[in-house]
């Protein structure tokens, strides 16, 4: 499985990218080989505030449904609209093209709660 050590991650298999006050967030490798073959994607709204932990949208697949979740609190300032045309590229590049969306953090701190990447592998191997 594929764990960048330059990314944070939540115990519900989603990735964090910190820049600033921003977070990208997408769903991790061993998230979308768990799902198989993404078919849709549902996109959170621009300008939404989403709680930690609170629903982003969801991930349908030819297996089953499932919720990405807010790693941190924050407003959605951008969402990958590509994956509307192209779902697949979650299951293809889920650190790359395949991210969900950006997040303007509410706050900073919460960031470093999340998990690192040895934190996360050893989440995966057990």
């Amino acid at each position: 499985m594929n764990v960048p050590d330059d990314l944070r991650y939540s115990s519900d298999h989603e990735w964090a990218r910190v820049t600033g006050t921003t977070v990208r967030v997408g769903i991790t490798d061993y998230a979308q080989d768990a799902l198989g073959d993404v078919v849709f994607v549902e996109l959170p709204t621009v300008g939404a505030t989403v709680d930690e932990g609170g629903p982003l949208g969801e991930v349908e697949s030819t297996k089953s449904v499932s919720e990405v979740y807010a790693p941190v609190a924050g407003t959605v300032t951008a969402v990958n609209a590509g994956l509307t045309d192209q779902p697949e590229r979650l299951n293809q590049d889920p650190y790359g093209e395949g991210w969900i969306c950006e997040l303007q953090v509410a706050d900073g701190a919460a960031v470093d709660a999340l998990l690192d990447a040895a934190a996360y592998r050893q989440l995966i191997a057990s």
